[in-house]
């Protein structure tokens, strides 16, 4: 139930006009931003509620029980808070949001009615939409291990048990170049090509530092090693200092002859398919797993 101050409620009831919506957005890493739809900054609780952003909400949906409660918010990309590479290479994703009703004339007079998180981020180069998702929708999320042919540890974690940080799974390098195919790096030519498919680079240095992106490919070409990163790379360029990781894409085969590692794998490559769960007895053809080495 809301507490909202009583001559914030009397300015509700008489339809009051000087009423704003304020967003508190703090991210994963701590930083915090605040918007409003207002035509003026606000500031409360040590916040400066920058207007002018482009951003609006949508309604909020909210439950009783259990029930995730859900809503939306968009904009535009006018404000140096809201990059459009920040958005795409998720450093905005999961960050918590309060939403206030505000009285502008009077920004101690306001209330909070939402609190929850950013959810999946839709871009277009000009504008964004988000979902915001309620708290309680974090208990929907799927705690413990799911049977799968590929393996659920991530590179380099305990349960994997190799050491990503040697020097044999790590390289630093630099942009030297850029193209429609990625980028044109140095300082891996000592790693066979593919060996970071599928890892993780973090920029060092440049507008993209402190960002972390993927690695679609890893190309060799003419003496030139190439990198492919997934998401939005504007903000990167020539000059700028990163170190990539060596990917794994989970298989079975990847663990064995990539990393040799195969005893550490957690995945159940042997798992029968759906193929073979669904088949009918036959008495014409042996079904005792020897075509998958169980047998």
């Amino acid at each position: 139930m809301l507490n909202i101050p009583t001559e914030l409620q009397a300015r509700l009831d008489s339809g009051a006009t000087t009423l704003a919506w304020c967003w508190r957005v703090e991210r994963r890493d701590g930083q915090v931003s605040g918007f409003t739809d207002h035509d003026g900054d606000l500031v409360f609780d040590g916040v400066t509620y920058r207007a002018a952003t482009g951003l609006s909400g949508a309604d909020i949906d909210t439950r009783l029980g259990r029930e995730s409660g859900s809503g939306e918010v968009s904009g535009v990309f006018e404000d140096s808070a809201l990059r459009e590479s920040d958005l795409a290479n998720g450093v905005w994703s999961g960050a918590q949001v309060q939403i206030y009703r505000t009285d502008w004339s009077d920004v101690s007079l306001r209330v909070k009615v939402w609190t929850g998180e950013l959810g999946e981020v839709r871009h277009d180069g000009v504008s964004f939409r988000a979902d915001l998702n309620g708290l309680s929708r974090r208990l929907e999320r799927s705690i413990g291990r799911i049977y799968s042919r590929h393996c659920d540890a991530s590179f380099g974690d305990a349960r994997c048990g190799l050491d990503a940080s040697l020097p044999a799974y790590r390289g630093a390098g630099m942009v030297t170049g850029q193209g429609p195919a990625g980028f044109v790096v140095s300082g891996l030519s000592g790693f066979a090509e593919g060996w970071f498919s599928s890892g993780w680079l973090d920029w060092t240095s440049g507008a993209a530092s402190g960002q972390r992106q993927r690695v679609i490919s890893h190309h060799v070409s003419g003496g030139q090693v190439l990198i492919k990163l997934e998401g939005d790379n504007s903000a990167s360029g020539i000059g700028d200092g990163f170190v990539v990781t060596a990917g794994c894409d989970k298989r079975h085969a990847t663990c064995r002859d990539k990393f040799a590692n195969i005893l550490n794998f957690r995945g159940f490559a042997f798992l029968p398919g759906n193929d073979v769960l669904m088949a009918s007895p036959a008495s014409d053809k042996r079904r005792d797993g020897g075509s998958r080495g169980l047998s």
